[in-house]
């Protein structure tokens, strides 16, 4: 498993050791080859609404992107699966109004882009429903909660 960071010097070691664990654990919950290759990059409010706008049509801040490159069907060794975007003040923010650490916040946003990534969507409710399932499974699989 490659993953490329794009953090800025924004996350510590220990951090970004913790979304390595999270990566690899979505590779497993989900059994793919872990060849696989993932960029995960930390912007600010301004950078993500940008690419809200131009690719979602949704000219609002969020707190994660996804880019798959292909589909499910394409996933093997040594494919890029894609690109994680994740705005760094609305994890904070995020980690405060829920009552957790940052850390917890960075590792369910890290866990929510993979699936995007591997095909799950929350569009509909049933999909909802099997994609919040997948990512309280790994969760708890790494043994991090709320």
């Amino acid at each position: 498993m490659d993953i490329y960071w794009d953090d800025n010097g924004q996350l510590t070691a220990q951090q970004t050791d913790l979304l390595t664990r999270v990566v690899k654990a979505v590779i497993a919950y989900a059994s793919i080859d872990d060849a696989a290759e993932v960029s995960i990059s930390l912007m600010d409010a301004n950078e993500i609404r940008a690419l809200n706008r131009d690719y979602r049509g949704k000219d609002t801040t969020t707190d994660v992107l996804s880019f798959p490159v292909g589909d499910e069907l394409t996933i093997g060794p040594g494919h890029p699966l894609g690109d994680i975007v994740i705005c760094i003040e609305v994890a904070h923010q995020q980690a405060e109004e829920y009552g957790h650490s940052f850390e917890r916040e960075l590792a369910f946003l890290v866990v929510h882009g993979m699936l995007h990534l591997l095909g799950y969507d929350h569009e509909t409710t049933v999909d909802e429903v099997e994609m919040c399932a997948a990512q309280d499974e790994i969760l708890r699989i790494l043994n991090i909660s709320r």
